[in-house]
C-alpha cells in the first residue's frame, strides 16, 4: 500500500475534520469518483442543523456567476451582489461546498480563493461559524482535476478513501440498497479497491483504472444505481436486467451480480417470515442466508421484530451473530426497535451478548 492510500481517510473521519476546523480553514477533499464526496454536505448539514447547506458546482460556473455588479447611484460606486448559492442572504451560518473545484474554470478557481482563504464573498464576510470546504477527484484518475500551487497553499488537501465492504453494507442497510447488491459486496469486497493499489488493471476487472479504458465499472455510486434497477426486478426480464447492470457497473460485475439476483428469487418472502416464522423457508446456502439477514435489517419494524427473532433462531449461529452485530451499530436506523424487543433481549442473554440490556 502506498503512502497516499495509507493516510486516506474514511468518510466519517472526513466529516469530523471539516466539522472540527472547517470554520477556520478550508479543506479540499480528494477522492475516487463515485465514492461519496457529494454526501459530505448532507452529513455536515445533519451535524449542524442551524447552518444553511449551500452546494456550489464549480464545473457549471464562470467568473460572472460568482457575483454581479450593482450601481450604487447615491454614492457613485459599484458594489457586487453575490450569487444566492453562497447563501449569504439567509443571514445565518452557511456550509459551502465547492464541488468539483479542481475541474472548475481557472477564473472561477481564482474568484473563489478569497472565500477559501478568508471566508468572504467579495467584500462580504460569511456569517460567524460558517464552514467552507471543497471536493475534487484524484489527479491520478486523469479526469481533468488541476490544483494550481498558489491555490493549494491556501487550503488543506486530504484524500478520502472508498468505503470498505463493511462500511458500504452498513450504509446500504440504512438506505434501502437491494439485498442482492449487499450480498454481492460481501462476496466481492475487491470491487471497492482503490486503483492506486492495483498495479495491473487485469488484476481487478471490476473497478476504474486510469491505465485501462472501461465503459462502465463499479463505484459506490454505480452500486447504488444498480440497486435502483434491482428494485424494479418484477417489471424486467433477465435479459433486460442484465443489460441494465452491464451499462451501470460493467460486464464482469453485472454477470456476477446476476448470480445473486437469481439467488434472491429463491429467498423466503418477508411476508412469509412475518406470518409464519417457524415454518418460513430457510435458505441452504450461506450467501442466501446473509441476504435474508441484510434484507431483514433494512426492512425491520416494530410490528414484526419478535417474529423475526423466532425465525432467526432457525438460522446458524454465524447468521444470528451477523444480525446482532448489524443491529448494535450506533448508526443503524432501526437500532432502538431491535434493542427494545423482549424476544431479542432474551436471545441476547442466552447467547451472552453484552448489549442484551441496552434499551437505547
Amino acid at each position: 500500500m502506498n503512502t497516499t492510500s495509507m493516510y486516506a481517510l474514511s468518510i466519517d473521519q472526513t466529516v469530523n475534520l471539516i466539522a472540527t476546523g472547517g470554520d477556520k480553514r478550508t479543506v479540499l477533499v480528494q477522492g475516487h469518483m463515485g465514492s461519496g464526496k457529494s454526501t459530505l454536505l448532507k452529513m455536515l448539514a445533519d451535524k449542524f442543523p442551524k447552518h444553511i447547506p449551500c452546494y456550489f458546482d464549480c464545473t457549471t460556473k464562470d467568473l460572472g456567476d460568482l457575483s454581479i455588479p450593482s450601481l450604487n447611484t447615491s454614492e457613485g460606486y459599484v458594489t457586487y451582489l453575490p450569487n444566492e448559492e453562497f447563501g449569504i442572504h439567509h443571514g445565518k451560518p452557511v456550509i459551502i461546498m465547492f464541488d468539483e473545484w479542481a475541474k472548475g474554470n481557472p477564473a472561477v478557481k481564482n474568484g473563489t480563493l478569497i472565500t477559501i482563504l478568508e471566508h468572504k464573498v467579495g467584500a462580504k464576510k460569511l456569517p460567524e461559524g460558517s464552514i467552507v470546504f471543497a471536493t475534487s477527484n484524484l489527479g491520478a484518475e486523469g479526469v481533468g482535476d488541476m490544483i494550481p500551487p498558489h491555490a493549494r497553499n491556501r487550503m488543506t488537501v486530504v484524500n478520502m478513501r472508498k468505503p470498505d465492504s463493511t462500511e458500504l453494507i452498513e450504509y446500504g442497510i440504512n438506505n434501502g440498497m437491494h439485498a442482492s447488491v449487499l450480498g454481492f459486496i460481501r462476496e466481492f469486497p475487491q470491487v471497492l479497491q482503490g486503483f492506486e493499489d492495483v498495479k495491473d488493471p487485469e488484476d481487478n476487472p471490476y473497478i476504474y483504472h486510469p491505465k485501462q479504458q472501461r465503459a462502465a465499472f463499479v463505484t459506490p455510486r454505480s452500486l447504488e444505481a444498480a440497486s435502483d434497477w434491482l428494485h424494479q426486478r418484477e417489471y424486467l426480464d433477465d435479459n433486460t436486467l442484465t443489460a441494465l447492470l452491464i451499462g451501470t457497473i460493467g460486464t464482469r460485475a453485472a454477470l456476477d451480480m446476476m448470480a445473486f439476483v437469481k439467488l434472491a428469487d429463491q429467498l423466503p418472502t418477508l411476508q412469509s417470515i412475518k406470518d409464519d416464522p417457524l415454518n418460513a423457508t430457510v435458505p441452504v446456502s450461506a450467501s442466501a442466508v446473509c441476504m435474508v439477514v441484510y434484507r431483514a435489517l433494512g426492512a425491520m419494524s416494530r410490528d414484526w421484530v419478535d417474529n423475526w427473532v423466532l425465525y432467526m433462531n432457525r438460522l446458524d449461529k454465524e447468521a444470528q451473530g451477523l444480525f446482532a452485530n448489524g443491529s448494535r451499530v450506533d448508526s443503524y436506523a432501526h437500532r432502538s426497535i431491535v434493542m427494545q424487543s423482549k424476544k431479542f433481549t432474551e436471545w441476547a442473554m442466552q447467547n451472552n451478548y453484552m448489549f442484551a440490556a441496552d434499551k437505547t
